[in-house]
């Protein structure tokens, strides 16, 4: 399948496009009608024509609302947010040239999830700042401490993974802190259920915002795409590829801080999504970043929707929080990689 998509062949490029909607579509089809209330399809496009187009379909009140308001922003929500967090790992990849790097591990996530806390529970920034707002600075506070921690040991790649690994901690035991200390028993709960990755508060709201960054940020990243390409040989060769170097890792940085942070802020914390997708988007079409991203943004929203359409129906009568299902798929992959990535002695 990769070679339909490397090769010149605009026809097999096409018909994959085509197989990849295909698919996002099924996937938001399963997550409107599967569920505790299943509901047939026909019920389901019909549901869709009066929320969307006001056509007045003999739909029950309870059907009309289970699908359109619960339902199918859950399902987009979760399209954003898987595409955006699989976009954020394939820049990280790139940029480090570790094929570990995304944003969990790096502690872009963790650090959201602390300036997210810090709204929340402590009132920093009130409603001038807000939710998103915070996750950002956490997210671009967290950035900053990984990198000052890489550069002082040396900026090799796989010092800045430790490094990650360590703001990860170290932002992880804020919040906790914060949680511990200084929450009531309602907003403990409410947080860590938060923390561990949850879609049951989405709104329409909610898309209004997400929507238009992750479109943001995918249109950044396929911009830098030549440049994550040259990247791929080093900063050095990129430099000498007439790249800024440094005006693009600034920007690309910035991008999946902003995608992260804001993912982080509406759904709490989802890891491993920004791990494993890039790499299987990269054994369908190929390391070039023209292709990749697209496959990511795909992929990515495909995957998250199904994974959150296992955490309505793996526990009857329960939602699990999306990061338990992400994990249970992430962490064996996780290992694979790891295990594929290992030295020689």
């Amino acid at each position: 399948m990769s070679h339909l998509a490397i090769g010149p062949n605009w026809p097999a490029r096409f018909a994959l496009a085509g197989l990849s909607l295909a698919a996002l579509v099924v996937a938001i089809a399963l997550a409107v009608t599967v569920g505790e209330m299943p509901i047939p399809l026909a019920v389901a496009f019909r549901a869709l024509g009066n929320g969307l187009f006001d056509l007045g379909y003999p739909v029950s009140a309870i059907q009309q609302g289970v699908i359109f308001e619960y339902r199918l922003s859950r399902a987009l929500m979760a399209a954003l947010c898987g595409g955006a967090l699989a976009l954020s790992g394939a820049i990280l990849q790139a940029l480090l040239r570790n094929p570990l790097a995304e944003p969990y591990i790096l502690g872009v996530s963790a650090g959201a999830s602390t300036g997210a806390v810090c709204v929340m529970i402590l009132g920093l920034g009130g409603a001038t700042l807000g939710l998103s707002g915070g996750a950002f600075l956490g997210s671009v506070a967290a950035l900053v401490l990984v990198g000052l921690l890489a550069a002082g040991a040396g900026g090799a790649s796989d010092r800045v993974i430790l490094a990650g690994v360590a703001g990860s901690q170290l932002f992880n035991a804020a919040t906790a802190t914060i949680v511990t200390t200084m929450a009531s028993a309602e907003q403990a709960r409410g947080v860590m259920f938060w923390l561990l990755g949850n879609f049951g508060g989405v709104r329409w709201s909610d898309l209004a915002v997400a929507a238009p960054v992750a479109l943001l940020g995918f249109l950044v990243c396929m911009v830098h795409a030549k440049a994550l390409d040259a990247f791929a040989f080093g900063a050095d060769a990129a430099a000498s590829l007439g790249i800024p170097v440094a005006r693009v890792r600034l920007v690309l940085l910035a991008t999946t801080a902003l995608l992260t942070a804001t993912m982080v802020a509406i759904v709490g914390t989802v890891g491993f999504v920004g791990l494993v997708i890039p790499h299987a988007a990269r054994f369908l079409v190929g390391p070039g970043h023209a292709r990749l991203l697209p496959a990511c943004l795909i992929i990515g929203a495909v995957f998250m929707i199904l994974a959150d359409v296992l955490s309505r129906i793996l526990v009857p009568q329960q939602i699990l929080p999306i990061g338990i299902v992400t994990a249970l798929v992430g962490a064996p992959a996780f290992a694979f990689i790891l295990y594929r990535a290992r030295r020689p002695a």
